[in-house]
Parts: C-alpha cells; structure tokens; sequence
C-alpha cells in the first residue's frame, strides 16, 4: 500500500462500479449524492456482457491507477462487485479503500442462471453468465467491506420463476451473505431502486466514512 495514503476516514475518492445490462449514467443519482456529501466520484463504465470479467477486471485496475493511484473506495451494485472482487483478486490491486457492494449475487445468481436457459439468454448473458453462475471469485484482503441488500421484490425474479424470500426483486438475501463480510445491511429497497434511494446513499457513506454502516436496525 502507498505509504503516503490517506488515512481511510478521510478518503475522499470513491470508484463507481454498475451492473448487469447498465452503463455507467445509471449510477449518476448515486455519484451525485455522495458528491453532495464531500466525494470524488469516479464512474467505470464497461460492457457487462461482451467483454470476459478478466478483461473487465484488468480495465478497471487501470482506471483506478491513472484515476485514483493513491486509493480509492470501491463502490459496486450487482455484477459491479464481482467485478470489484475479481480485480482485487486477479490483478492485486492493493492501494487502500473501503468496499461497499449493493445487491451484489456473492453466491450467484439464481435469476441470471434461469435468463441464460431462455431462448436467446446466452446471448442476453453473455460473459456475465460465469460470474453470476459462480458468484465471488476470491475476497478482499485487509480492506473492511459491507453489504446493502434489499427486500423490496419489484423486478426480473419475477418473471423467472420468483426467488426466495426475502429478496430485492433480482437477488435474494440469501445470495448476498459471506462470511468475509464485515458489516451487512437490509433495506427496505428494490434491486435496481436502490441506486436512486438517498437513505442508501447515506448507509454507503457511512461504510465509507466509518468502516460501518449508519444504523444496524433492520441489518441481518
């Protein structure tokens, strides 16, 4: 790590990370939010299915090194964090920053599996189908993550066949628990909702600010 970093409370850089299907303006509620409460933010934009993650992953490092070189928050809602785990696994990256997934499948995704057995779905999924079949690929070393999950089901899951509950619409619960986690939190949220929530925008800063989340009423 660099040693002229930034104590972690008082990084001020934060690295966006969005999700299946998305491009980067949908993350643009959410980065204007913490931008409001005092972060540089930096929205990646990739292309979640046409692009191998390893690929995706080694594009990333090189957007955090010409952008953020001293370190950065990580940031990543759905497929972004496992994009976020497979840079920090696969390229090393190790300059400091806190981890924050939103509704991110660490188990994977029981949605995306059934979207690829449509007629057409390997091509709606593309490269996506590994990770969100598999789910994390490695975990964070040294770095303090958390999790915001939803249980408000509005979205695909039910079109698919339904998910256990309680789910945010696209992910269950269930799929967003690891015990490398730090700190997880459940919110009233739906899956794609929650990029335009501002009391989840307040729990992201909390994370990134404190290393925890604002309140742990409602957490499971």
């Amino acid at each position: 790590m660099s040693e002229q970093a930034e104590p972690l409370d008082e990084l001020q850089d934060v690295v966006l990370v969005h999700g299946l299907w998305f491009r980067a303006v949908f993350m643009r509620v959410l980065s204007k939010r913490l931008e409001q409460r005092g972060f540089r933010v930096h929205p990646f934009d990739w292309s979640t299915t046409r692009v191998p993650i390893s690929e995706s992953a080694k594009g990333l490092r090189a957007f955090c090194e010409e952008r953020v070189p001293g370190g950065a928050h990580l940031v990543g809602h759905s497929l972004g964090g496992l994009l976020i785990l497979a840079m920090l696994a696969d390229t090393g990256w190790d300059a400091p920053g806190r981890v924050v997934f939103m509704g991110t499948p660490l188990q994977g995704s029981a949605v995306a599996r059934r979207v690829s057995d449509w007629p057409g779905g390997d091509w709606l999924i593309g490269h996506a189908a590994m990770p969100l079949d598999s789910g994390m690929n490695g975990w964070p070393k040294a770095r303090e993550t958390g999790m915001i999950a939803g249980t408000m089901p509005v979205g695909l899951g039910r079109v698919t066949g339904g998910l256990p509950r309680p789910n945010d619409g696209v992910v269950a619960v269930s799929e967003t628990v690891h015990g490398g986690l730090d700190g997880r939190i459940v919110m009233s949220v739906s899956h794609t909702g929650m990029l335009f929530s501002d009391a989840v925008a307040e729990q992201v800063t909390a994370w990134l600010r404190q290393g925890r989340f604002a309140s742990d009423g409602g957490s499971a």
